[in-house]
C-alpha cells in the first residue's frame, strides 16, 4: 500500500495505490440524496483530480519552456552585448580617421611648401574633430548596429517575459487547501480563467519563436559584419 499525492495545491486526497485514481466511484463515497451539489459533493472532487492531473502537465509545460528560454536569452543576451560594444564605436566620429586625414593634408601642405607650389593645390580635409559624429560611418555600420541591437532587445524581452511566466506559474500552483471542494474548485477555476484571460499559454508558446527571431537577427548582422572586413 502506498499513496501518491495527485495535486498539491487545490486539494488533499490521495491516490490509493492498489486503486484505479480514474475509479472515481470507489474513490469518492456517493453523495448523500439531495445533497450532489453540496460543498463537498462529489462532483467537485472529480472535478479537481481531473483539474489536478491537467494542471500538473500545463505547468510543467510551462516552467520548462519558461527555463529553457531564461537561461538561454540571457546567455545570448550576454555574447550579443559583446559584439554590440564592438559595433556602437563606428556610430561614433572615428578620431584615428580623422587624424589620419589631417596627417595626409599636413603632410600634401609640406610637400607644397617645398616644391613652392600654391596650397590651393591641396584640398583640405573632410573631417576634422568639429565633424558630426556619423561623418564617418557607413551604411553597413547602420545596419550592422540595427540588426544587432535589435537582437539583443528580442533576446532580453524573451528572457523577461519568461521570467514573469515562472512568477505566474508559482502564484498559479500556490497551495489552496482551506476549505470545501467547492471552495477550492472556485479558486481553481478563478485561476485557471486568469491565465486564460490573459493568454498566458499562447505567450509561453511564443517565446521560442521570439528566440528564434533574435538568432536570425544576429547571424544577418553578423554575416554583413564579416563582408565588411
Amino acid at each position: 500500500m502506498y499513496i501518491i499525492p495527485v495535486l498539491k495545491g487545490y486539494f488533499n486526497e490521495f491516490i490509493d495505490g492498489e486503486v484505479d485514481h480514474l475509479d472515481y466511484e470507489k474513490r469518492f463515497p456517493q453523495d448523500e440524496e439531495g445533497k450532489e451539489g453540496g460543498p463537498n459533493a462529489r462532483v467537485w472532487k472529480v472535478y479537481l483530480n481531473e483539474a489536478g492531473q491537467f494542471d500538473v502537465n500545463m505547468i510543467k509545460t510551462m516552467r520548462d519552456t519558461a527555463d529553457v528560454v531564461l537561461v538561454f536569452g540571457v546567455l545570448f543576451s550576454a555574447i550579443v552585448t559583446a559584439f554590440v560594444t564592438l559595433s556602437a564605436n563606428a556610430l561614433q566620429l572615428g578620431h584615428s580617421q580623422v587624424t589620419n586625414r589631417l596627417l595626409m593634408e599636413l603632410i600634401a601642405l609640406q610637400r607644397v611648401a617645398i616644391t613652392s607650389g600654391s596650397i590651393d593645390q591641396v584640398d583640405p580635409s573632410p573631417l576634422s574633430a568639429d565633424s558630426p559624429p556619423n561623418s564617418t560611418t557607413n551604411i553597413t555600420d547602420y545596419w550592422i548596429n540595427g540588426l544587432w541591437f535589435t537582437s539583443l532587445a528580442l533576446a532580453l524581452s524573451a528572457a523577461l517575459v519568461a521570467l514573469l511566466v515562472r512568477q505566474w506559474v508559482q502564484a498559479y500552483e500556490a497551495p489552496s487547501l482551506h476549505g470545501t471542494a467547492k471552495a477550492r474548485a472556485e479558486v481553481r477555476g478563478f485561476r485557471y480563467y486568469g491565465i486564460e484571460k490573459w493568454h498566458v499559454p499562447l505567450i509561453v508558446g511564443l517565446l521560442p519563436t521570439l528566440l528564434h527571431l533574435s538568432l536570425f537577427l544576429f547571424f544577418a548582422g553578423l554575416v554583413v559584419f564579416l563582408f565588411t572586413l
